[in-house]
């Protein structure tokens, strides 16, 4: 084998094992609850939840210690008895819409929801009529084959040229 090939294929190897996702998360053992199907509901709910200090992470795999204390007030309110959906109310009644990680469609985020398709959209007709007009027009600097003259386009360019042959 080649020097260049094995450096592709150890570039490759790299890069793949960069690529892949290994799952980390901040939970400390001490939040841990012993009832596993309790633990269960928290992890649930918590992949759910957003991090307000990260923003782009789920309070589940955030380290820092406002993600600490929401998951600890998680498993609080799962002891307490509450079922997972008042849990997040809760959550939500003293965090917003914003400390989901799915916010619900709302008139008010509409314009969030539906942003993403109108842009790309409007790229993609942008993108359409600049490939028409290209065609119909031709690219710059391409030759481009002329109408035909008319006859007293003719008759003044021989004119003009002095072609008086007949």
């Amino acid at each position: 084998m080649t020097k260049p090939f094995l450096f592709a294929l150890a570039g490759a190897v790299l890069l793949l094992a960069s690529a892949t996702g290994f799952p980390a998360h901040a939970v400390n053992p001490d939040e841990i609850l012993s009832d596993p199907v309790l633990e269960t509901r928290a992890r649930e709910i918590s992949k759910g939840l957003r991090c307000l200090v990260c923003q782009n992470q789920s309070i589940d795999d955030s380290d820092a210690g406002l993600a600490q204390d929401l998951r600890i007030l998680v498993r609080e309110r799962l002891v307490a008895g509450d079922s997972d959906d008042a849990v997040i109310d809760f959550v939500v009644a003293r965090y917003g819409d914003f400390v989901l990680l799915k916010p619900p469609f709302m008139l008010s985020t509409l314009a969030l929801w539906l942003g993403p398709a109108a842009i790309a959209g409007a790229g993609l007709m942008a993108v359409f009529v600049f490939f028409r007009r290209r065609r119909v027009v031709g690219p710059a600097g391409s030759p481009q084959k002329p109408a035909p003259l008319s006859d007293d386009e003719k008759r003044r360019l021989d004119e003009i040229l002095g072609g008086d042959d007949a």
